[in-house]
């Protein structure tokens, strides 16, 4: 596994960078951080809102002890693009068992926002699932069994159920390395869930080698769950690429269609990525660069898609497309 090596890829010509990226960075944050990144995005109360994953500290903090240095920040805004972020973090899990909480993803369901989140704790890494009505409280609902990461919700119940999407270590299953496929699983109550089934696996992904996973919330269209996953290839040839001594990864996010009423069928996969790094807040400077992580997707009224993005795992970025053109790019033979 991961023997082979994935050459150049590039975006596909539909979607576009906005002209204002990165729209969010740790310079525009009034409390102290170092990177901002991998938010959850959504509409709430006739708003945009960001929740965005927050790691502060000096450079050499996120080097020599990334797990002690991170929570949730969160901005809003009224047109997508201009965030007024808010004087303080307003959510964190730190104690003698859990390390820090990160990787938020938003989803308004009957008008309540439901935020799924990663934790890294002393035995694993376990996936959250929260609700707030004001972005200042938070109810926990779940936290799965280690290790589960990367969860995102569905905006309706589907069949009676709710459903999300989610990337399950299985380090032992998969060869003892990274290969890490997408799962899916519901639940009756957002408490307990089961019926979990492999949905998309690495071998599925052609510009993929080493793992995939979900990424922003779906959206409903009238041809299907609208879906976005991040895709990582590996080069052992790479270099430094980033703050850290080596970074041998490549992240980009990849697009699909799933049935409407039964999300566990793949309509349709666009075969190459819809976002890849090309750009230089994607590929230079950045802690890990080459990085793209798509983390909130809304559906505007004129059909337009914007779509947010972590940058190399260091700012937060918009890119948009037209809601007709990503369909046809899942749809294409």
């Amino acid at each position: 596994m991961n023997s082979f090596s994935i050459g150049k890829l590039i975006s596909s010509p539909v979607i576009k960078r906005h002209s204002d990226n990165p729209i969010l960075d740790a310079s525009r944050v009034p409390y102290s951080t170092a990177l901002v990144f991998n938010a959850g995005v959504t509409k709430f109360n006739g708003r945009y809102v960001m929740v965005f994953r927050n790691d502060y500290g000096c450079v050499e903090s996120q080097i020599l002890e990334p797990h002690h240095t991170t929570d949730l920040g969160v901005a809003f805004s009224d047109d997508g693009i201009h965030w007024d972020v808010r004087p303080k973090p307003c959510f964190k899990l730190h104690d003698e068992e859990n390390i820090r909480v990160y990787d938020p993803r938003l989803t308004v369901i009957n008008g309540r926002c439901y935020m799924c989140f990663a934790v890294d704790t002393q035995h694993g890494i376990r996936g959250g699932v929260a609700v707030t009505d004001d972005f200042e409280n938070f109810e926990i609902l779940s936290l799965s069994t280690p290790d589960l990461r990367n969860m995102v919700l569905f905006p309706e119940k589907i069949n009676g159920n709710y459903v999300r999407l989610e990337r399950p270590f299985t380090v032992y299953s998969r060869g003892g390395i990274d290969r890490f496929d997408m799962w899916i699983s519901e639940s009756p109550d957002l408490k307990y869930w089961g019926n979990s089934a492999l949905l998309l696996a690495v071998e599925d992904v052609p510009f993929a080698n080493d793992k995939i996973g979900p990424a922003a919330p779906p959206i409903k269209t009238k041809k299907g769950w609208l879906t976005t996953f991040h895709a990582v290839d590996l080069d052992p040839a790479r270099g430094k690429n980033g703050w850290e001594p080596t970074w041998k990864k490549r992240y980009t996010a990849g697009l699909m269609l799933l049935d409407l009423e039964h999300p566990q069928k793949v309509i349709g996969m666009y075969k190459e990525p819809l976002l890849a790094p090309e750009v230089s807040y994607e590929t230079d400077g950045g802690f890990r660069n080459n990085v793209i992580f798509p983390g909130g997707m809304i559906l505007e009224d004129d059909g337009e898609v914007k779509i947010y993005y972590g940058s190399a795992d260091a700012v937060e970025c918009l890119a948009t497309a037209h809601i007709d053109d990503l369909i046809r790019l899942c749809l294409e033979v």
